[in-house]
């Protein structure tokens, strides 16, 4: 009889260190730990990238700095996570970090297994070929060979919409735009705003078509259910949108990377 009320005692101890864990948010869990984990890009300038003293830096490395320091009251206090296209809704899932900021383009599907936060930037597919070459339009694509980066909105959009076009895919964005570089291919789909930064540093090539498929949004992404984070994240960013917050960080991290007929509201989203 003493075994069965001591096996009952433990068990109550078991079940309620469960219970107290599970009704922390993960707000407080945060909090308890003094460090928040931010899923971003290393190889995506300017949104997310390693500068040459291997310093997270970025539009997106900017706007997660102000995320440390309004939650936990110092911008140090964030753990980049360095994190691909194809692997971002895993890193989420899997509790490897608390929110991806890695230049996360909303859309349905992602939707249906993360919850995403309000948009804090805007974003369309574009294309980019060498200058001189004969692609004007996605019928140019047809009898060439296009480079995509996996897990990509332009890996969706070409896979569900152009299935007869040729295309060749990376894991990672030095991979794709490598093979471009390579001839490995005759032209490559990417977001918009990272082609229009990259044709800029890379001279001997254009953005051929800006816009393609629809006009989407960039938000952070949380995962499925984190109601206590989203919330977080939604009041923080009608705050920093009063303040002018995304349009300071452009100027600060984007500007320097595009043409001078870029602007700002061509890019952030800022209500």
């Amino acid at each position: 009889m003493k075994k069965i009320v001591f096996l009952s005692f433990l068990m109550a101890i078991f079940f309620g260190a469960c219970s107290n864990e599970s009704n922390v948010n993960s707000i407080d869990k945060i909090k308890q730990q003094g460090v928040i984990r931010i899923g971003v890009f290393g190889d995506k300038p300017p949104f997310g990238y390693l500068d040459a003293q291997g310093a997270n830096q970025g539009y997106d490395v900017f706007f997660a700095k102000r995320i440390a320091k309004e939650l936990l009251g110092d911008e140090n206090k964030v753990q980049f996570v360095l994190v691909e296209a194809a692997n971002r809704v895993e890193f989420l899932e899997s509790n490897k970090v608390d929110i991806i900021l890695a230049n996360f383009t909303k859309t349905p599907e992602r939707e249906a297994v993360v919850d995403f936060a309000l948009p804090y930037m805007k974003v369309a597919l574009g294309v980019v070929a060498p200058k001189g070459s004969d692609i004007k339009s996605i019928d140019d694509l047809k009898d060439k060979t296009l480079i995509l980066n996996k897990g990509t909105t332009a890996d969706a959009y070409f896979t569900k919409n152009h299935p007869e076009i040729k295309t060749i895919k990376f894991d990672q964005n030095t991979e794709t735009f490598a093979a471009l570089l390579g001839n490995r291919g005759d032209a490559l789909s990417h977001d918009n705003a990272l082609l229009f930064a990259w044709a800029k540093e890379n001279p001997n090539f254009e953005v051929v078509i800006k816009e393609l498929g629809n006009q989407d949004v960039i938000a952070p992404a949380v995962k499925k259910g984190d109601e206590a984070m989203l919330k977080f994240l939604n009041d923080l960013i009608v705050n920093l949108n009063k303040e002018q917050f995304f349009h300071k960080a452009y100027d600060e991290t984007l500007k320097p990377f595009f043409s001078d007929d870029i602007q700002a509201i061509d890019v952030v989203v800022e209500e």
